[in-house]
C-alpha cells in the first residue's frame, strides 16, 4: 500500500504549478477543465511515482483565516530529498528565491534531519532525508 498522491485547493492554480515544478522539477499534465463544475487541475509528478494533485474551483475557497498552527487538517506534507546535503541546499535555494523558510535545518527529536518552507498559499512542505 502507498500514497498515490496528495490534493491541494488552491486559490492561484498557473502560480502553484509554476512554484512546485520549477522547485522542485516536477512533470505535470495538461490542465484539466471542467466547465460545468467551474473546476480545473493539474497532477504534478515526482520521479520516483508520488504526485501532487492541484485544485482550483471558480468559487472563492476560504481557509477561515485560523492560524496555520490552530487548525484541523494537513498539518504538512514531507519531501524527501534523500540527503542532508540535499536539505541544506534546498534550504539555501528557497532563501535565494525568496522563498519563506519557517523551520530551519535541524534534527528532530525523533530523529528526522529536516526544514520546513512555505508555499506562495502557506503550505508547508517539510524537506527531509
Amino acid at each position: 500500500m502507498r500514497i498515490e498522491h496528495l490534493a491541494i485547493w488552491v486559490r492561484d492554480l498557473e502560480k502553484m504549478r509554476s512554484f512546485y515544478c520549477d522547485f522542485f522539477d516536477l512533470g505535470s499534465n495538461d490542465l484539466y477543465h471542467n466547465p460545468r463544475k467551474k473546476f480545473s487541475s493539474y497532477f504534478l509528478s515526482f520521479p520516483k511515482g508520488a504526485r501532487l494533485e492541484l485544485m482550483h474551483r471558480e468559487e472563492n475557497i476560504s481557509d477561515s483565516g485560523i492560524s496555520h498552527s490552530d487548525r484541523i487538517g494537513l498539518a504538512h506534507f514531507a519531501i524527501s530529498l534523500g540527503s542532508q546535503s540535499d536539505v541544506l541546499a534546498y534550504t539555501a535555494k528557497a532563501k535565494k528565491e525568496g522563498i519563506k523558510v519557517v523551520g530551519e535545518p535541524r534534527t528532530t527529536g525523533d530523529g528526522y534531519f529536516e526544514s520546513v518552507i512555505e508555499d506562495p498559499e502557506g503550505n508547508w512542505i517539510e524537506l527531509t532525508v
